[in-house]
């Protein structure tokens, strides 16, 4: 006799925690409605149990006024907290902070309420009311815009399992990236590439990517300086159909263009520059009126006059809104046609450009200006230690009615000289020269006693060979002929900003702007330059510039130096581009814009537009449109700036790397819980001696004192203190310099 089967009872499975699942999806969305359908969805269910489960929730939710039934059926969210936006600062660790214009502080962001925000993403939070660690403490429950979609990192194919990772450089990117195997784009195994996150499923520990680019094998010279530009979003290279119009382009001077210009070809015309500089974006005119004024024109490449609005090659010039130099190329905004040929101030040649021409008296003062489309013609180029030899030739030289020109010494030496051997430069340019770099220091000197601060930080250059090796190291520093450039180049962009803020009715301009410097962290900077013997005066904003000018003379050829330059540079406000002039602190000006380098910056292809769109009578641009452009420029600045740094790095490393059995002496340059960072005097390249690896005591970081103490010694390594270090590892992958520490410095 057969049994009878039991008949199977429906499934009467609970949903655990479905009250916190359904708030936090209306809470999610709040701003959409939901039906059960679309919960059921969302939860992945769609037995009749689950959704019966899901109808009575909502209805509890609705009588307990949590959630709302906007129309028949369809669910929203109650809100009752307060939101609030602002951007995440991720750490390594997971964790991370909000920076949040309604909060002074910012709010701490534990791991587990990170919610796959990623660092730099701008995102929506809200803040509870207890506090972690004396700091407000916060979940992030949306991202409203991510920082960046593209990382670089090393590919790790399964080939089995029909899937791979990328595991980003990134320290503050937490998490792999996961690649399905028909979206590496031919990569292999270990390469290094450019991966763009797709999605990031609900439930999904990793974000979904694709492979965009496949970057080369990691530790190749070429494959970890396009990384460093791919990191940042930048290009190394442009569009065939870009380079295709630049190509087109009539670059000939043509005789009804100069009918329109101020003919200045016959004014004696120079230019000054590095020695290995291709691109020559500005030139001085100089001549001796009958009056005795002197008259100076400054002249700067006409981009402009080919770069037109509307363009590929406009579009690709905003999009780029800046060159990059990185230690061994410049990547170009423009085209090299143009960078490098029809805009470049060469040596006799003619060219279209666009000037400030001033009249000026022995004591540099301004008499006379005049701004407008010119063309010119450069009768000679110098690099910046030809003019100096003139310069440091004629000390006695002085500014004179009387000054006889055949008394000047025009020699250029040979250990200087472009063409390798000594040669006589015209008196006329020597005398152009001289009385450039007269009046130079005496507008320079006005400058300073108005309160402009002087940042002339050693700028380290490396000797690379032909294979970009890096050989040896020198450092750059700004002498008379480079200050000489610099003050006639402020002068343009001061007077022609000032010109247009001027004008009636108000017209919307480019302006760099730069405020005033952070209190708390000029009170930090003292703390540390206190340990070196230096003192801030913060009783008024003249005190704070010549005190600070003081302190940045009196490091001059110290050990401190670079240390001390750095952290000044930092309490500073960063400089930016906007259509709201705030005058700039640094420079001591009430009015500012950047003019001088349109090849390489397209801020100043702005300024050429807007000044001649005024000079023509035309009414004011959109300043909407303009405050865009200027805070798209700011940004591509800040990421040129970034890969340049990432470059530096690089090439320390690099040339660290020779150099592992050797001792050098170092400052300490930062201390932190976890370690010492060192730079080393002779070059100034930068590692970390990790805490970890002091191994003589248990060493711990003193905040107040900056050091890391030992807990049995009372040993101390403190902030500006000079130790003996050897390479450890010089990973050119990671871009890590590791040190070990020999010991303190016995001088």
């Amino acid at each position: 006799m057969s049994r009878k089967k039991k008949k199977r009872k429906p499934s009467h499975n609970k949903i655990s925690n479905l009250t916190n699942t359904i708030l936090n999806i209306l809470r999610k969305e709040r701003n959409k409605t939901f039906n059960y359908k679309q919960i059921a969805a969302k939860l992945g269910v769609n037995d009749a149990s689950s959704r019966n489960q899901i109808i009575k929730k909502l209805a509890q939710l609705k009588a307990k006024q949590e959630i709302e039934e906007v129309e028949r059926g369809k669910f929203k969210a109650v809100v009752t907290t307060e939101y609030h936006t602002g951007i995440f600062d991720a750490s390594s660790r997971g964790a991370g902070y909000v920076i949040c214009d309604d909060f002074d502080e910012d709010i701490f962001i534990a791991s587990n309420n990170v919610n796959k925000a990623l660092d730099g993403d701008e995102v929506e939070l809200y803040v509870f009311k207890r506090r972690k660690r004396g700091k407000l403490e916060g979940e992030i429950t949306q991202i409203i815009k991510r920082a960046k979609t593209q990382y670089v990192g090393v590919i790790q194919i399964h080939e089995k399992n029909n899937f791979a990772f990328v595991v980003t450089d990134s320290n503050k990117m937490t998490t792999d990236i996961f690649v399905p195997i028909n979206k590496i784009n031919k990569a292999e195994d270990g390469d290094k590439v450019l991966v763009e996150l797709v999605d990031w499923p609900e439930k999904a520990d990793s974000p979904n990517g694709r492979v965009k680019e496949v970057l080369g094998k990691p530790g190749e010279h070429n494959t970890e300086i396009h990384a460093i530009l791919a990191e940042y979003g930048l290009p190394y290279e442009f569009p065939k159909e870009v380079e295709d119009f630049a190509n087109q382009i009539d670059t000939s001077i043509k005789p009804e263009e100069i009918k329109k210009r101020r003919d200045m070809r016959k004014d004696l015309t120079f230019t000054i520059d590095p020695k290995d500089a291709k691109d020559f974006d500005d030139a001085l005119s100089f001549k001796v009126l009958e009056n005795g004024l002197f008259e100076i024109g400054i002249h700067i490449a006409d981009v402009s006059h080919y770069l037109e609005e509307g363009t590929i090659l406009d579009d690709e010039a905003y999009e780029r809104a800046t060159s990059v130099y990185l230690v061994d190329r410049v990547v170009p905004m423009l085209p090299e046609i143009l960078s490098n040929g029809a805009c470049s101030l060469r040596p006799h040649e003619e060219k279209y450009t666009f000037s400030a021409v001033f009249k000026l008296n022995e004591k540099a003062e301004i008499k006379d200006q005049w701004f407008g489309r010119t063309v010119t013609y450069s009768d000679a180029r110098f690099a910046y230690e030809e003019a100096q030899a003139v310069i440091e030739n004629n000390t006695d030289f002085v500014i004179s009615n009387n000054t006889e020109i055949s008394s000047i010494k025009t020699e250029i030496p040979e250990d200087v000289s472009l063409t390798g051997k000594t040669y006589n430069t015209q008196p006329e340019i020597a005398q152009a020269i001289l009385v450039l770099d007269r009046l130079a220091k005496k507008m320079r000197s006005k400058r300073m006693r108005s309160g402009a601060i002087s940042f002339d930080k050693v700028e380290v250059r490396f000797t690379l060979d032909e294979q970009a090796n890096p050989t040896g190291v020198h450092f750059k520093t700004s002498k008379d002929a480079n200050k000489l450039i610099e003050e006639f180049m402020l002068l343009a962009n001061r007077k022609v900003s000032e010109f247009v803020s001027k004008m009636k009715p108000s017209k919307t301009f480019v302006y760099r702007v730069h405020d005033e410097p952070d209190e708390s962290k000029l009170a930090a900077l003292q703390g540390v330059v206190a340990r070196f013997g230096h003192k801030l005066n913060f009783k008024s904003r003249d005190s704070i510039s010549s005190s600070l000018n003081k302190l940045l003379e009196d490091v001059q050829g110290q050990k401190e130096q670079n240390l001390v330059d750095t952290l000044a540079i930092r309490t500073m406000a960063k400089a930016e581009y906007t259509t709201h002039n705030i005058g700039h602190y640094g420079l001591a000006f009430d009015y500012y814009s950047h003019f001088t380098s349109p090849i390489r910056r397209y801020p100043d292809v702005m300024a050429h537009r807007l000044l001649q769109r005024y000079l023509d009578g035309e009414k004011s641009a959109n300043e909407e449109i303009y405050e865009e452009k200027c805070m798209h420029s700011s940004n591509m600045e800040y990421l040129a700036t970034k890969a340049e740094r990432d470059s530096i790095k690089y090439m320390q490393i690099k040339f660290m790397q020779d150099h592992q059995d050797e001792e050098f002496v170092g400052v300490i340059s930062g201390v932190t819980d976890w370690g010492i960072y060192v730079e080393i005097i002779a070059n100034k390249c930068e590692g970390m001696v990790r805490i970890r690896d002091i191994k003589d005591d248990y060493y711990e970081f003193d905040q107040d004192q900056f050091a890391l103490v030992g807990r049995e010694t009372k040993n101390m390594y403190q902030l500006g203190d000079e130790v003996v270090v050897k390479v450890k590892q010089a990973d050119l992958v990671k871009r890590h310099l590791d040190f070990d520490l020999v010991g303190k410095h016995e001088a």
